[in-house]
């Protein structure tokens, strides 16, 4: 298994994106999400994009981190906001998503960022269990979905980084972060 940075553009990115977003449709009713992203979003030192591949080289799972401040949708100054975060049905079951949430955790923690936070939706218990076992706690609404009923948001501080080096590869560079328990060099 290794994560990877890359583009929000990303082919890859592109095609779990769309997954997720069928994912989304079938469990919501409607189209997906809705929230505006912008490849841009997610660019270093602002943000990250994750894509896990297996040993065959499939991606299997995504995350990504995009910098907030205080504005009118409720974001605190110093927030990393957590983005698509989705593994594969097929590869559900094997901590990836934990992976991909320690790798961006560490990543935003070294950027500077002082609270991830994340929204969620109540058809989504997969999601919110794996956030609150991993030290999220619910918060204040904040982002495009802050005034819908179903909407879940979560919260959890970022301990400030000491001499802690952020990814040594641009993302889209193809150079890989191999992981085994933890992610290795993020």
């Amino acid at each position: 298994m290794n994560i990877q940075p890359a583009s929000f553009g990303h082919p890859d990115a592109v095609k779990l994106n769309d997954r997720v977003q069928l994912e989304y449709a079938e469990r919501y009713g409607h189209e997906g999400d809705a929230t505006p992203l912008d490849p841009a979003m997610f660019q270093p030192p602002r943000g990250l994009y994750l894509i896990a591949y297996d040993d065959q080289g499939t991606p299997v799972a995504t995350g990504g981190w995009r910098s907030q401040d205080e504005n009118d949708e409720g974001y605190a100054d110093g927030d990393a906001e957590i983005k698509r975060m989705y593994v594969i049905p097929e590869a559900r079951g094997r901590g990836l998503a934990r992976l991909v949430l320690a790798a961006l955790e560490d990543d935003a923690r070294a950027a500077g960022r002082t609270r991830m936070v994340l929204e969620t939706g109540t058809k989504q218990p997969e999601a919110i269990s794996l956030y609150t076992s991993s030290g999220y706690e619910s918060s204040a609404k904040f982002g495009h979905y802050r005034f819908h009923e179903l909407s879940r948001c979560y919260a959890k501080p970022l301990a400030v980084a000491r001499d802690v080096p952020r990814p040594a590869t641009a993302p889209g560079s193809g150079s890989a972060v191999t992981t085994g328990l933890r992610p290795a060099a993020l």
